[in-house]
């Protein structure tokens, strides 16, 4: 006979009886297994066990037969089975602890409530639950947790009803024999966990999810059995914005916070592949739903879940905006908690993107109207490409180029190359690495207004625009409130040197730290260290190049095109304006659909296999620096191209194409490296050569040729003198005459450099050499 069936059919008391045994009314007796000369034996006829206060004796009713007659566990095992056949005849083990009664959803409710006030009074009494949810940096007395020390079913709490419960609700698991009492063992679900509740609709309680706090690097996690429930509860019917975690312990992070509590509705998706029709049936009446927000961790499978969840909300909710939280790579929202002050989870959200779609349902209705429209699958594709979808655009042959005509139709006349470049450039405030411009030209030749229109088209929530920067405004940013953006620096000219130094340290090392005063919540004042990190490209503009020489050379160099072609093409496209000939409709279309671009670019870690084999000239100024900028720059062009380029081990692999567009691009860039004079000095220098040649000149005359301003004019002449490009002779009474001192042939320099790319790109190229 099994030692559970016997437990369970010979009562204590029977035995006692059997050996003359008579408690008290406090079910005491002398203990008969020492001198006792008063009561000192408790027996538990509810839990059929004893214990002697005295002697110490305890045990159930096996063990009380055992030490009663001093028989080995054999013995008193057949002592009690033939107790058992004499007494009444064997029942059958059909009561709660062998075959669980049926469930009372109920009866489970009110259980489960219970245990959970139980639980969480055992983690407020628990130091190392308390000191594991203070590493994980979780506010216990802010959330609803628990804590799970495994001892609930023992000592004066253990009765029949709560181990049959605990059974029947998944909490205890049979385990054999008690080596100790010989009685019957029992583990704990969820052992040694910090626990939190799962709700149905009504708000009640229906399940746990327990969390290990004894393998922290390998944390197991559990659910109660038949799961059921949602955490941290069901969504408001009025919610407007959710917010989906990818775990309870990222949600639990997330609720700490006022800010995002009171502005966001959280739910819990239970992993990757956890998004099951209890959530989706929470999800889908939400009849005010605006955003759908994903929140999830910054690993591979993270963002196919997102997209994989993302299409599934879109059928539930088509007019939902869905976007996502960019988690940093290889963390999650508990390690970004962790490791960072809680202001980073408010500043990513609100950096958080919108999901393009390859394709809606609304345009397969618009492609097909007179067609019955059939069941969409997740990701249909239209049979003739849509240049208006964001994703077919980036699929296009010759990309840049088409880009570059977008950027035409958004407003940008002219300056073709410059403004293609400006755009690659402001592209990459989203990656690790980003880029930064410094453009020139002289007062009123439209350098702000270039980079006023770039910025226009990136998305706005990610520009920061500034006219002045005070010298210490820089170093009194939130900690990542300049991550991830934009910054247009209308004019450079303004800056002072401790706001450029601080602009140069945030470029170069990406962070400014310095050490300020505070007051304690005593009042004393301390010193700590504040940090603002500076992830963020950058667009400037300055008359005066040359005084910025730090800063330029950590910058790409654009010069505004001034000349009369350039200028004639301003005109007009004004004019146009005026007479109404421009169509400002289209020109906002077109800055919408780049923004979109920009929004669907995924930032992806690129692999150049020819970085190598491209060699920079020798005399370019500070040729380190420039080499590390010239292969960020193909790098991102490889990154707009990421829809046509094949990948290998995570990474968007360069193409040769992308090398020959970047030496396209940047090659006025790196002629303006090259030479000594700026872009603005440079194109004036030019003008004087063709116009005077080898004669005198007056700055009169030099302003008649050049369309130059006296100030200006004469700022110029004076740089070009001091370079020895020009001479001046005569008094200052009768007036200075100059002439042509310098003949240097920049445009021999131009070709040299443009042949030396070109022979190394055509060696890059298959079957050059005749293979």
């Amino acid at each position: 006979m099994e030692i559970s069936v016997i437990k369970q059919n010979l009562p204590l008391e029977q035995v006692l009886q059997s050996y003359n045994l008579n408690p008290n009314k406090n079910n005491m007796l002398r203990c008969p297994f020492h001198e006792d000369s008063t009561a000192s034996l408790q027996v538990s006829f509810s839990q059929n066990k004893y214990k002697c206060h005295g002697c110490d004796k305890k045990g159930d009713v096996i063990q009380f037969v055992q030490d009663y007659e001093k028989l080995t566990k054999h013995e008193a095992l057949k002592k009690c089975t033939a107790m058992i056949e004499t007494m009444q005849p064997v029942k059958k083990a059909t009561t709660t602890i062998q075959t669980p009664n049926p469930i009372n959803e109920q009866e489970r409710m009110y259980f489960l409530e219970k245990m959970f006030l139980s639980f969480r009074k055992g983690l407020l009494c628990s130091d190392p639950a308390k000191e594991y949810c203070n590493s994980r940096n979780l506010d216990f007395d802010k959330l609803e947790v628990g804590f799970n020390s495994g001892q609930f079913h023992h000592g004066a709490r253990k009765d029949e009803k709560l181990i049959n419960d605990c059974l029947n609700y998944g909490l205890l698991t049979m385990a054999g024999t008690n080596s100790r009492t010989g009685g019957q063992a029992y583990k704990p679900f969820g052992n040694k966990s910090i626990l939190f509740p799962l709700r149905n609709k009504e708000n009640q309680i229906v399940s746990f999810y327990f969390r290990s706090t004894i393998n922290n690097e390998n944390s197991k996690h559990f659910y109660l059995k038949n799961r059921q429930g949602l955490y941290p509860n069901y969504p408001n019917p009025d919610t407007k914005k959710l917010l989906l975690t990818e775990a309870i312990i990222d949600t639990a992070s997330l609720l700490q916070i006022d800010e995002i509590k009171e502005n966001y509705t959280l739910l819990t998706c239970y992993g990757t592949n956890g998004l099951n029709d209890e959530i989706l049936n929470a999800i889908k009446p939400l009849k005010q739903l605006e955003e759908i927000i994903f929140f999830f961790d910054g690993d591979k499978a993270g963002n196919e879940a997102v997209t994989k969840y993302a299409e599934i909300l879109r059928e539930l909710h088509p007019k939902a905006k869905i976007s996502q939280v960019e988690t940093p790579q290889n963390e999650d929202i508990n390690s970004l908690i962790i490791g960072h002050e809680r202001e980073i989870l408010i500043h990513l959200i609100d950096q958080r993107k919108e999901i393009v779609f390859s394709f809606s349902i609304e345009e397969a209705i618009k492609v097909e109207p007179k067609q019955e429209v059939q069941k969409i699958t997740p990701e249909p594709k239209p049979k003739q490409p849509n240049l208006e979808n964001t994703i077919d655009f980036l699929k296009q042959d010759n990309l840049l180029q088409e880009l570059n005509k977008l950027i035409e139709q958004s407003g940008i006349v002219g300056e073709a190359n410059s403004r293609l470049l400006l755009f690659i450039i402001a592209s990459s405030y989203k990656t690790k690495s980003p880029l930064h411009a410094i453009v020139q030209g002289s007062s009123g030749s439209g350098k702000t207004h270039l980079i006023s229109k770039i910025a226009d088209i990136i998305p706005q929530e990610d520009v920061l625009r500034f006219t002045r920067i005070t010298e210490s405004s820089l170093y009194n940013w939130g900690e990542y409130e300049l991550v991830n953006k934009l910054l247009v620096i209308e004019d450079l000219d303004g800056l002072k040197e401790e706001a450029m130094f601080a602009m140069r340290e945030l470029i170069s090392n990406q962070r400014l730290s310095s050490s300020v005063s505070i007051k304690d919540k005593k009042g004393n004042i301390k010193s700590t260290k504040k940090e603002v990190k500076g992830v963020f490209s950058s667009l400037s503009a300055t008359t005066k190049g040359e005084i910025y020489e730090d800063n330029m050379s950590r910058s790409f160099l654009l010069a505004v095109d001034e000349s009369q072609d350039q200028t004639d093409k301003i005109i007009n496209y004004q004019n146009k304006r005026i007479a109404g000939e421009i169509n400002e409709k289209d020109q906002e279309k077109a800055k919408e659909l780049l923004q979109k671009i920009i929004r669907a670019l995924k930032v992806e870690e690129v692999q150049n296999p020819y970085a190598t084999q491209i060699q920079l000239p020798e005399n370019v100024h500070k040729k380190r620096r420039l080499n590390e900028m010239f292969q960020s720059i193909i790098k991102q062009i490889t990154i707009i191209n990421q829809y046509q380029r094949r990948t290998q081990n995570n990474r968007i692999i360069t193409e040769i194409i992308d090398i020959e567009n970047a030496v396209e691009i940047l090659f006025e860039s790196i002629i303006l490296k090259i030479d000594e004079l700026d872009g603005s000095l440079r194109q004036f220098f030019e003008r004087l050569k063709k116009k005077f040649k080898t004669d005198d000149f007056t700055r009169f005359e030099a302003m008649e040729a050049t369309g130059f301003k006296k100030t200006q004019l004469q700022y110029y002449i004076n740089q070009l003198v001091q370079l020895e490009y020009i001479k001046q002779y005569g008094h200052g009474n009768k007036g200075y005459k100059y002439k042509i001192f310098h003949f240097d042939d920049i445009q021999s320099v131009r070709k040299k450099l443009k042949d030396h790319f070109i022979k190394q790109i055509q060696q890059l190229k298959p079957n050059t050499n005749g293979n």
